[in-house]
């Protein structure tokens, strides 16, 4: 198959940025059939606009994407200035179905894609979430679970408009594209934290409040694996340190971060933006621009490691809270990868929640090669 075509630029009116993606783009194989386009939300008013003069001008009719406060391309970044990035690749006619959850739910879209399902096996998928939809949580899982289908992608993080591209504009819980079994597709994960002490047991909790931890106090657990300095001045450590709840089944290198939102010092009580269980395990994490940029390395090896032939495409969808906030200015994060991975077709956006399988992270980055 042809590698992916490439187009990306920046300007105040979204006609003349379309019209500079497509010629960067050029020329099109006959194989191409399918379009990824994220634009900033400068341009969210005009997405109907966008995608029906990216048919016309491409002959492309299948286009999955949405919008973001910033936007991704190879080696590049928009962030705080307009912009579009558009990728179109090449895959046989009935290996994807691009789609869009509707009323009838998971259960209404198994119901009327249940031959092209079966027919394809095992599916890997590209989604984009409304983050107005309050059960994503239990939404994606079960999703997963009734397409037999790995997740990558993000919920939309435009200021006031949740616009998701699945071949025409919608405002679904979430929408995208599957693809079948043997298309074949390398991702990883990279997480923006560092654990700065062992893993714990909560041993009592009330809701989102962990009361004790290894049978002590929640937050004399807290001050012992953040250390002595910091835990003299407890209002130091917001937006630096937080609660990492490791996935069922697998090690330290997947985990979901949550925000610490409160703790009591006269009770010995930390609170965090997560449901707790008696039992569960959890450990404390920083999150700094170097702990995040080894790790960014460390997948980016590992990706780089498990590909067995050059890849033809990628897309990556990283936290807002990542970029330029966490890696610098001059599009850092993504020209590392550029550096990593070579110079290939690549698109995403910064998001407001990422997936990754079947669960929702946060400050994290995911990339998926087509090879």
């Amino acid at each position: 198959m042809d590698r992916f075509a490439l187009g990306h630029a920046s300007g105040s009116e979204w006609s003349q940025v379309v019209a500079e993606c497509v010629m960067q783009i050029g020329p099109l194989p006959p194989t191409a059939n399918i379009g990824f386009v994220y634009f900033t939300e400068n341009f969210v008013a005009h997405a109907t606009r966008i995608v029906s003069d990216l048919k016309q001008r491409t002959g492309i009719e299948s286009w999955v994407g949405t919008a973001g406060a910033g936007i991704l391309a190879t080696g590049r970044e928009y962030y705080g200035d307009p912009g579009i990035v558009v990728m179109i690749g090449g895959f046989p006619s009935d290996s994807f179905n691009v789609f869009t959850l509707d009323q009838s739910g998971v259960e209404g879209f198994v119901d009327s894609n249940s031959a092209w399902l079966e027919a394809n096996g095992h599916h890997f998928g590209i989604i984009h979430a409304d983050p107005r939809h309050t059960d994503l949580d239990t939404a994606i899982p079960t999703f997963v679970e009734a397409t037999n289908s790995f997740l990558v992608g993000g919920i939309t993080s435009s200021s006031d408009s949740f616009s998701q591209i699945a071949n025409s504009v919608t405002e679904s819980p979430f929408s995208g594209v599957l693809f079948a079994g043997d298309i074949n597709v390398v991702s990883g994960l990279t997480q923006g934290c560092t654990p700065v002490g062992p893993m714990h047991e909560v041993t009592s909790c009330q809701g989102n409040v962990a009361i004790s931890i290894d049978g002590r106090p929640a937050l004399d657990v807290l001050k012992e694996d953040i250390g002595e300095l910091l835990a003299r001045d407890l209002r130091r450590i917001g937006g630096y340190i937080y609660a990492g709840l490791p996935v069922a089944g697998s090690d330290q290198a997947d985990y979901l971060v949550r925000n610490l939102l409160g703790l009591d010092a006269e009770r010995g009580l930390v609170a965090v933006a997560a449901s707790l269980d008696e039992g569960a395990r959890v450990m404390f994490c920083r999150r700094d621009t170097q702990s995040a940029y080894d790790d960014l390395v460390r997948m980016l090896d590992d990706v780089s490691g498990r590909i067995t032939s050059p890849p033809r495409g990628a897309v990556y969808y990283s936290c807002v809270a990542r970029g330029p906030g966490m890696f610098g200015a001059d599009s850092a994060e993504l020209r590392t990868i550029a550096e990593k991975i070579g110079d290939i077709p690549l698109v995403g956006f910064f998001c407001n929640g990422e997936i990754s399988h079947d669960r929702l992270y946060g400050y994290t980055g995911v990339l998926s090669l087509f090879t």
